[in-house]
């Protein structure tokens, strides 16, 4: 064995994952990293989550948790899985297993102590990377050398992986979005081209994790590029306007990426969010993102910027100033104004409406909308004293 067949990051060494290990080997539990952690770490990349594959059914591994004091928790029991959580970190633990049979969406599994049966059934040949407890690798189909060519590349048998799990489809193409480098992988796209009919069968909430997942690559405009020339999008995204619009937007987000914002850039109607199920709030959000209502007009002086900036609200304002890539004047200045000004609050309420005689109703609202208009109209200088002055004219017109 080499340097170059182990692995070693700061993060095997952490208190945390020391006690894990040693829970596990103390209950007779073979353990290895598996997954992003071992991938990432190869790739030289901060790392998510900590994943482990263990040799054992859940219930000794459980067993073995419990017995040094570590709390777990049983989150998919059925198929292998438990959860261990130490100083309020949780760590997945998967038994080995192998499908008995699938359906394209959910798996009946069969445990097995067999590591290479394990990994025939992943997606992916960097996903099956396993590193053991000091750091040796494990990598049965060459994962590392398609890791470091920029190859996304399916085990096996392309078109049988994607019949176990259809929406291996779509993760085809949000890795390569994260790790791939062109060419994209011919027998792999191929194989998504002619299963890409299918995934209107899988659940709109795995779609949109998906999507939103691919979106946040750096630069992912390819990846869905490829997509559309696959017919992956055909049925949970018809009305995909192309990448030209999001290109533009990812060079003006630069290290702030956002997936919501970039999903507004390429498509047209919010149709798209009740069809993929978005919660409320990413709906709502779209919604505005995409209202001719909120256009914003780039190309005005600072006073109409403020106006506008107010108007939307700044969140909504930055996010309509970077999707406006045809819209002419300077939209680095506009979206610099937006995050060093902070709009301020109408000085006068709808209670100093009332103190000047005026009875509720609608009558309140409009004076409030019409001071409202004066003080934007002078760019906000207007004081406290000013605004009720304004306000008292208004209320003595009426």
């Amino acid at each position: 064995m080499t340097a170059h067949d182990k692995i070693h990051a700061p993060w095997m060494d952490a208190p945390a994952v020391r006690r894990l290990l040693a829970a596990l080997a103390h209950g007779g539990v073979g353990a290895r990293f598996v997954g992003g952690c071992v991938r990432d770490t190869l790739l030289g990349r901060a790392i998510g989550d900590i994943d482990l594959a263990v040799d054992k059914p859940p219930e000794t591994v459980m067993r073995a948790l419990e017995a040094a004091a570590i709390k777990v928790v049983p989150t998919g029991i059925k198929h292998g899985t438990v959860t261990a959580v130490i100083e309020r970190r949780p760590f997945e633990l998967t038994t080995l297993r192998r499908d008995v049979e699938t359906d394209g969406r959910r798996a009946v599994v069969a445990f097995t102590d067999d590591w290479l049966v394990d990994a025939s059934r992943r997606d992916f040949t960097f996903n099956a990377l396993y590193a053991s407890p000091d750091g040796r690798l494990f990598d049965p189909f060459d994962g590392r050398a398609d890791l470091a060519a920029g190859r996304v590349r399916f085990i096996g048998d392309a078109d049988r992986r994607i019949e176990e799990d259809r929406l291996r489809v779509l993760r085809f193409f949000r890795f390569n979005a994260w790790f791939g480098r062109p060419p994209i992988d011919g027998e792999g796209f191929a194989a998504c081209r002619r299963n890409a009919a299918t995934l209107g069968a899988l659940s709109a909430e795995r779609v949109a994790k998906e999507l939103l997942r691919l979106l946040a690559a750096p630069e992912p405009a390819d990846s869905l590029d490829a997509m559309v020339e696959a017919g992956a999008l055909d049925h949970w995204l018809p009305e995909c306007l192309g990448t030209r619009i999001l290109r533009a937007l990812v060079g003006r987000e630069g290290d702030q990426p956002d997936p919501l914002r970039r999903l507004a850039a390429i498509v047209a109607t919010p149709a798209t969010a009740r069809r993929l199920r978005l919660s409320t709030q990413e709906t709502l959000r779209l919604e505005l993102m995409l209202s001719p209502e909120n256009a914003v007009q780039v190309d005005g002086d600072v006073r109409s910027l403020r106006a506008q900036n107010y108007r939307l609200g700044t969140s909504l304002f930055i996010d309509r100033v970077l999707l406006a890539v045809d819209a002419p004047g300077d939209w680095r200045a506009a979206l610099a104004l937006a995050r060093s000004w902070t709009p301020p609050d109408l000085p006068v309420t709808g209670a100093d409406v009332l103190k000047l005689g005026m009875k509720p109703g609608r009558k309140v609202g409009d004076l409030l909308d019409a001071v409202e208009q004066w003080w934007i109209a002078g760019d906000f200088t207007a004081d406290r004293a000013s605004c009720l002055a304004e306000l008292r004219r208004l209320v003595a017109d009426a």
